[in-house]
């Protein structure tokens, strides 16, 4: 690839190419940051960024779970920026550059797909698919252990979730939802307990088992418990909003209302959704 940014009448004219793809994107990156670019840009690092990254990530999931098409786009085109600008830092120091990123992943899903570009069988099920894909990711990995590589930045379900399919590849797991359920009323007894009898310490470490027996139930259901719980509060965020209506109506705010009014209007606003 060239080098980034290029001179300026040749930089000027790929950036406003419409039609110039990622490498437009590429030298747009590289004119942010270059030392007379934009100044919030330069003064970026990769834990700074980082954030924005999951931010987006997320924005491409909230995206889909709405099923707008056109935003989708958008959010995707944000995403990809990050990828881009994580790699220009990278560049930067001389670690690796875009095109370093591209040939990684592209080798990674050539590898990890014989059944597609090698001469492996492709008559398999998605779920052998699945087991040849973590197989040859545990062979990349080498001798390690059998939690190892399970990224400590995912949102806490998703680990867990994780986690305990990991484990569960070496047999340990519970067989059934039967055996998760009671150990999800034995952790929601020792919760109670420590909120009686003991410190906020306690607690603290009890609420967490218990959401991380909640994401093995999920798990077992097969229920992606981050995307359960986003939908959750959507649907809370979506009739206290209309709660917040229904009491405008009256010329009133929440913080004007109660608990036995606002709970008798957020029961018709469920019963609203659920005839409409």
């Amino acid at each position: 690839m060239p080098e980034r940014p290029l001179p300026r009448p040749e930089s000027d004219a790929l950036v406003h190419d419409p039609e110039a793809g990622i490498e437009r994107l590429l030298e747009i990156m590289a004119r942010l940051r270059a030392p007379d670019g934009c100044p919030w840009d330069r003064e970026q690092d990769f834990g700074t960024i980082a954030p924005y990254t999951i931010e987006e990530a997320y924005e491409v999931a909230d995206a889909i779970e709405q099923g707008d098409m056109a935003g989708l786009k958008g959010e995707l085109g944000d995403l990809l920026f990050q990828s881009v600008y994580h790699a220009q830092m990278a560049a930067e120091a001389g670690h690796f550059g875009f095109g370093d990123v591209v040939r990684v992943v592209s080798d990674k899903m050539v590898v990890r797909h014989p059944h597609v570009f090698g001469e492996e069988s492709g008559d398999k099920t998605a779920e052998q698919q699945t087991r040849d894909w973590e197989a040859q990711k545990a062979r990349e990995r080498g001798r390690v252990g059998v939690l190892d590589g399970v990224a400590m930045g995912l949102p806490g379900l998703t680990r867990a979730v994780k986690l305990q399919n990991r484990a569960a590849r070496v047999g340990f797991d519970w067989p059934s939802t039967d055996q998760v359920l009671d150990k999800l009323v034995e952790e929601a007894g020792e919760l109670v307990e420590a909120r009686d009898k003991l410190g906020p310490e306690e607690l603290f470490a009890e609420m967490g088992d218990l959401l991380f027996v909640m994401a093995n139930l999920a798990r077992h259901l097969k229920i992606d418990p981050e995307a359960a719980l986003r939908a959750t509060n959507a649907k809370f965020t979506r009739r206290f909003e209309r709660i917040e209506a229904l009491l405008v109506e009256q010329g009133k705010t929440p913080a004007e209302s109660d608990l036995v009014e606002m709970d008798a209007l957020w029961n018709r606003a469920k019963a609203e959704e659920k005839s409409g």
